[in-house]
C-alpha cells in the first residue's frame, strides 16, 4: 500500500487517510488472523492431555480425602 502527502495536507489527515484506506483493504485483518492462528491439536495429543487430566483430579480428591489439600 501507498499513499503520497498531498500538498498542504497535515501529518493527523495523512495518518487518518492512510488508516482508512488500511481497514478497507482488510489487510490488518487478515495479518490479525495469521498471527494468532491455532494449529489444529492432534487426536493423540488430547487424548493424553484428558488421561492427564483425570488423574490429577482424581489424586486431588484422593488428598481432599486424607485432608492433604
Amino acid at each position: 500500500m501507498h499513499i503520497n502527502k498531498k500538498e498542504g495536507e497535515t501529518t493527523g489527515s495523512l495518518l487518518y487517510r492512510f488508516s482508512k484506506k488500511m481497514q478497507q483493504s482488510g489487510i490488518l485483518r487478515e495479518a490479525r488472523k495469521r498471527r494468532f492462528h491455532n494449529r489444529p491439536i492432534s487426536r493423540l495429543k488430547r487424548k493424553l492431555s484428558a488421561i492427564h487430566r483425570d488423574a490429577k483430579k482424581k489424586e486431588l480428591a484422593k488428598n481432599k480425602k486424607m485432608g492433604l489439600a
